[in-house]
Protein backbone atom coordinates (compact mmCIF):
# COMPACT_ATOMS: atom_id res chain seq x y z
CA UNK A 1 0.00 0.00 0.00
CA UNK A 2 1.44 3.08 -1.02
CA UNK A 3 0.84 6.67 0.74
CA UNK A 4 -0.70 9.24 -2.02
CA UNK A 5 1.00 12.80 -2.68
CA UNK A 6 -1.43 14.08 -1.00
CA UNK A 7 -0.94 11.92 1.79
CA UNK A 8 -3.74 9.47 1.32
CA UNK A 9 -4.15 5.55 1.86
CA UNK A 10 -6.99 3.35 0.98
CA UNK A 11 -8.25 1.59 3.88
CA UNK A 12 -8.52 -2.51 2.67
CA UNK A 13 -12.61 -3.06 2.10
CA UNK A 14 -11.91 -5.68 4.83
CA UNK A 15 -11.01 -3.71 7.24
CA UNK A 16 -13.64 -0.43 6.77
CA UNK A 17 -16.69 -3.77 7.15
CA UNK A 18 -14.98 -4.53 10.33
CA UNK A 19 -14.90 -1.14 12.13
CA UNK A 20 -18.05 0.27 10.33
CA UNK A 21 -16.35 2.94 8.29
CA UNK A 22 -18.57 4.32 5.88
CA UNK A 23 -17.99 7.59 3.42
CA UNK A 24 -17.07 10.61 5.32
CA UNK A 25 -16.65 8.62 8.79
CA UNK A 26 -13.92 10.54 11.09
CA UNK A 27 -11.40 8.48 12.25
CA UNK A 28 -8.81 8.71 14.44
CA UNK A 29 -5.18 7.86 14.73
CA UNK A 30 -3.02 6.63 17.44
CA UNK A 31 0.96 6.99 17.19
CA UNK A 32 2.80 4.67 19.60
CA UNK A 33 6.28 4.73 18.73
CA UNK A 34 6.46 3.06 15.00
CA UNK A 35 3.17 2.01 14.89
CA UNK A 36 -0.04 3.87 14.09
CA UNK A 37 -3.73 2.69 14.66
CA UNK A 38 -6.91 3.78 13.14
CA UNK A 39 -10.05 3.57 15.15
CA UNK A 40 -13.43 5.16 14.23
CA UNK A 41 -13.72 8.05 16.31
CA UNK A 42 -15.73 9.07 19.11
CA UNK A 43 -18.16 11.58 19.46
CA UNK A 44 -17.88 13.54 22.24
CA UNK A 45 -19.43 16.56 23.96
CA UNK A 46 -16.84 18.90 22.04
CA UNK A 47 -17.37 17.07 18.36
CA UNK A 48 -19.13 18.86 15.78
CA UNK A 49 -16.13 20.77 14.95
CA UNK A 50 -16.92 20.91 11.66
CA UNK A 51 -19.94 21.50 11.69
CA UNK A 52 -19.54 24.64 14.27
CA UNK A 53 -16.33 25.97 11.96
CA UNK A 54 -18.57 25.81 8.54
CA UNK A 55 -21.28 27.99 10.86
CA UNK A 56 -18.78 30.23 12.01
CA UNK A 57 -17.31 30.82 8.70
CA UNK A 58 -21.28 31.63 7.11
CA UNK A 59 -22.08 34.04 10.10
CA UNK A 60 -23.23 37.63 8.51
CA UNK A 61 -22.95 36.18 5.50
CA UNK A 62 -26.46 36.50 4.71
CA UNK A 63 -28.22 39.65 2.85
CA UNK A 64 -31.96 41.20 4.08
CA UNK A 65 -32.79 41.46 0.21
CA UNK A 66 -35.56 38.64 0.74
CA UNK A 67 -38.12 38.93 3.15
CA UNK A 68 -38.66 35.39 5.20
CA UNK A 69 -42.14 35.30 3.08
CA UNK A 70 -40.30 35.04 -0.15
CA UNK A 71 -37.66 32.35 1.23
CA UNK A 72 -40.37 30.53 2.26
CA UNK A 73 -42.21 31.01 -0.79
CA UNK A 74 -38.82 29.79 -2.75
CA UNK A 75 -38.09 26.44 -0.08
CA UNK A 76 -41.87 25.49 -0.82
CA UNK A 77 -41.71 26.07 -4.52
CA UNK A 78 -44.29 28.38 -4.63
CA UNK A 79 -43.30 32.20 -7.06
CA UNK A 80 -40.79 34.36 -7.07
CA UNK A 81 -39.24 36.79 -4.37
CA UNK A 82 -40.49 39.37 -4.41
CA UNK A 83 -43.87 38.61 -6.21
CA UNK A 84 -47.06 36.89 -4.84
CA UNK A 85 -47.67 33.73 -6.32
CA UNK A 86 -46.77 32.58 -9.76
Amino acid sequence: MQITSKGQVTIPQEVRNRLGLLPHTEVEFEVAGDHARIRKARRTAGSGVRGKNALRALRGSANTRMSTDDIMALTRGGGRPGGHGK
